[in-house]
């Protein structure tokens, strides 16, 4: 148990997105946060405006200093890292890879928040890998960092659910305040201590690789729970698609058939359309359509695609 009276550790905050921002509150709530790295501002929207990292914008609100450093393997920021006198550098989906001396450069060392369980899904994409995977449960885990990717020893876990209908969006916005929930109650642990290292089995790792725009195609061949799986893990990018003649089709929300052997077809044909949904056979069951996105248009729920582009059954989706 921390002592009332053991000092805050100091700390540099290293991160980027969204995600990582209820991390660096949770932070400064138990430490003194006394630099905030983050990746440089880069150009956003269709005006291609050089926008700063979410992160960033957190950070200079609550007056920490932030650092955007554009080279990693010069020695220039582990030397910046040295010259903070930090405890523990705490990283939370930076997204840059962190070179030796820098790891090694605060007293602690370097600990990371990494979104899965951990040697399950070691990469960029732990989230969306947990969904595509078909994974019933994931969580986060503290980690302490090494020269591997994601192969340190694990200091803490927190394990959840995953629901049969929860896209990667949702789960990222659950998995960040259970990042920020672990740094609260085991960051003064680990700068007192208390925590112990365990060494990740390297017989469990799987990859969780970026995501590319090559897996946005459905291959109606697949069964309907793995379809389902790539809608919701795909989600926001790069989404999952088809075409319905020759437009492109953006599939936004699904289900799966409940009784899938009473809709036969074959895979990518409309079997049935209702009100507000369209049941598409697959390899193996099938799926309904609940949202979609016509190419060059808006996202809509099936009933008011439907309303204004009636679909027959016997069509067939897919190029």
């Amino acid at each position: 148990m921390v002592s009332a009276s053991q000092p805050r550790p100091r700390v540099v905050f290293c991160g980027t997105p969204a995600f990582a921002v209820p991390c660096l509150i949770a932070t400064s709530d138990v430490a003194d946060v006394v630099g905030v790295v983050c990746q440089p501002d880069k150009p956003a929207g269709r005006g291609l405006e050089l926008t700063e990292p979410p992160v960033k914008r957190e950070a200079r609100v609550r007056g920490w200093p932030v650092h955007q450093p554009t080279k990693m393997r010069d020695g220039s920021f582990a030397a910046w890292l040295r010259e903070q006198r930090v405890d523990c550098a705490v990283v939370v989906a930076y997204g840059r890879i962190l070179t030796a001396d820098a790891l090694s450069a605060p007293r602690l060392g370097c600990v990371n928040v990494h979104a899965s369980l951990l040697p399950r899904h070691r990469g960029a994409a732990p989230i969306h890998w947990s969904i595509l995977r078909g994974d019933d449960r994931t969580g986060v885990c503290l980690m302490q960092m090494d020269e591997g990717l994601d192969t340190g020893p694990v200091l803490s876990a927190r394990e959840t659910v995953i629901n049969i209908d929860e896209t990667s969006d949702q789960l990222a916005e659950r998995l960040s305040a259970l990042g920020a929930t672990i740094l609260r109650e085991e960051l003064p642990r680990f700068a007192a201590g208390e925590l112990v290292a365990t060494p990740q089995d390297p017989a469990g790792a799987t990859l969780a690789p970026l995501l590319t725009k090559d897996m946005a195609r459905i291959d109606w061949k697949r069964s309907a729970r793995e379809i389902h799986d790539q809608v919701r893990g795909l989600r926001p990018w790069p989404g999952a698609s088809t075409h319905i003649g020759a437009r492109r089709l953006m599939v936004q929300r699904t289900t799966i058939a409940d009784a899938p052997a009473l809709i036969a077809g074959a895979p990518g044909e409309v079997v049935s359309v209702a009100r507000d949904r369209m049941w598409i056979a697959t390899g193996r069951g099938a799926i309904a359509l609940l949202g979609v996105q016509l190419e060059g248009k808006k996202p809509v729920g099936v009933r008011e695609y439907l309303a204004g582009h009636p679909v027959r059954v016997g069509t067939v989706l897919g190029e």
